[in-house]
Order: structure tokens, then C-alpha cells, then sequence
């Protein structure tokens, strides 16, 4: 992928794949797509995470790993389902059509370098799409996502005169327990699509001090925000907004930044579709 594009959706470097495979002439197009990216692994791991390890258990052989479950699996899935297809037309199955799988590495940072500039590229023209994911049903609306990333801005001072300084992250405190009056809020805001339950809203990652004798001058923090389908085109960013705002004025001498990361419209159900 292009330099900048990567570096502007966050990331070091990223690969694309498409494989094409064509049975006999003419058909449908399916594309499989998958990505191999996943985030760090957290606590609580008996197995190393980046091991692939096979092991037994009631309900036979299991593996290990970082993505085996959502999405490295897929990748495997897809490439035996072609596999498949080829030794069944091998043994005379008459097979019309093309599956093409795509491997793509930028899902946990929006798809915007991945999936969408295939298709902004018109390096993909399927007539039918399977995506990963966790109950593979077929899916005609789903929840939206939005990641913003808040800036609380203070002033440095030392531990010994602390008056001197203004505690960002004493700040932020105040402006995350208003966001969390939001969470709540948001609780009470059910979808009427079957599977789909409330708006939601999570605080994932938070930064900030410079040493424990040094009054704090900069916490960032990220906010994910998870849209049912009735909200579409509703401005879950400006909410956001207003609510740091908000509570940032109770707080004098500090300045905030809310800065959209990533932002997915939620997928509302078209006229005739059935869930």
C-alpha cells in the first residue's frame, strides 16, 4: 500500500492479497474477505499468544492464538473452500462462477486502506460479499462505529507546589465520569432490529503524565461509540463533543480536543430485506 495512506490510517506498512479463482465460464463472483490484523492480547493468557498452539479438549483439537478465532481463521476457511471447489470440479462437478479472497490488514484501524480502497480502486467488482465474523448469518443492518480521541490540556508544575500547575489528569477525571453519564444514557437507546440491542459507548486507552513528582500537563484518551441503525446520520461525534465541552468548563485553565479517528455510518435494513 502507498506510504502516506498507510502512515495517514496509523499504520507502519500493510499488504493487500487477492487471489482469483475462475470455474468454468461466466457465473456469479463471490468474494471472501478476512484480515489478519488483530490488537495486543491483553491479560490472562495461558498459552503464548503468538504460538498457534494445538491442544486437546472436550470437544477435540483447539489452537491458540492471537486471531484464531476472528480473523486468521477465516483466512484458513476460505482457502480450503477453494480447494474444495477445485478438487470437486476435478471430479466432474460442472462449476460456474469465481471466488475471490481477500486478505486484507487494517480492520482494527477503520478498513479504509484495506476493503475500501479495493473497492474505491475497482480492484473488486462481486456480485456477493462474505465478511468475517462471529455468527456468519446473512446480515442486513448492522451498528455503526465511531472512534474519537480526546485531548485534555493543562499546565506542568512540580508535586512540591502543586498550585502552580493544572492537573490534567485531574481534569479528565471529571470529563470522563461526564462521558460515562453518556454510557448510561446511551443504555436506555434500543434499536428495533432483531439482534441488535443499545447504542453503546467504551473508553479503551488513556495516556498522560510526565513523573510522579511533576504536577500533569497532557492526557489523551479514546472513546468507542458503537451507533444502532436508527441513528444514522445522527451526529454521535458532536454528542460527544458537547459533553467534553461541557464538563471541561468546570474546570478552569484547561483546554480539550476531541478529534474524530475512525467512523463507519451504521447499515440501516433497505426496503424488502428480511432479517
Amino acid at each position: 500500500m502507498p506510504d502516506a495512506q498507510v502512515k495517514a490510517a496509523g499504520m507502519i506498512s500493510a499488504t493487500n492479497l487477492i487471489v482469483r479463482k475462475q470455474f468454468g465460464t461466466g457465473g456469479p463472483v463471490i468474494a471472501m474477505n478476512a484480515h489478519g490484523d488483530v490488537v495486543p492480547p491483553g491479560l490472562g493468557w495461558t498459552k503464548d499468544p503468538y504460538g498457534g498452539e494445538i491442544a486437546d479438549s472436550e470437544h477435540g483439537p483447539v489452537m491458540f492464538g492471537r486471531g484464531v478465532a476472528v480473523s486468521k481463521s477465516d483466512f484458513a476457511t476460505y482457502t480450503y473452500a477453494v480447494l474444495a471447489l477445485m478438487e470437486a470440479e476435478k471430479q466432474g462437478a460442472k462449476i460456474n462462477g469465481a471466488v475471490e479472497l481477500q486478505f486484507t490488514y487494517d480492520e482494527e484501524t477503520g478498513g479504509d486502506i484495506g476493503p475500501k480502497f479495493l473497492l474505491d480502486n475497482n480492484l473488486s467488482k462481486a456480485d456477493y460479499a462474505i465478511s468475517a465474523g462471529f455468527s456468519y448469518g446473512i446480515t442486513s443492518s448492522h451498528n455503526g462505529c465511531l472512534h474519537v480521541e480526546v485531548t485534555v490540556k493543562g499546565k506542568q508544575g512540580h508535586a512540591a507546589m502543586p498550585h502552580t500547575g493544572v492537573d490534567a489528569i485531574e481534569a479528565a477525571t471529571h470529563i470522563l465520569q461526564a462521558i460515562y453519564g453518556l454510557r448510561a444514557e446511551l443504555a436506555t437507546r434500543k434499536s428495533k432490529v432483531l439482534g441488535i440491542d443499545t447504542a453503546t459507548l467504551n473508553v479503551g486507552l488513556i495516556k498522560g503524565g510526565i513523573n510522579t513528582n511533576v504536577v500533569p500537563d497532557l492526557v489523551t484518551f479514546r472513546v468507542d461509540r458503537r451507533m444502532i441503525p436508527e441513528e444514522i446520520g445522527f451526529d454521535a461525534e458532536g454528542e460527544i463533543r458537547a459533553v467534553v465541552e461541557k464538563a471541561a468548563k468546570d474546570r478552569p485553565g484547561i483546554e480539550v480536543k476531541v478529534e474524530r479517528i475512525i467512523l463507519a455510518e451504521p447499515l440501516s435494513e433497505l426496503p424488502g430485506a428480511k432479517s
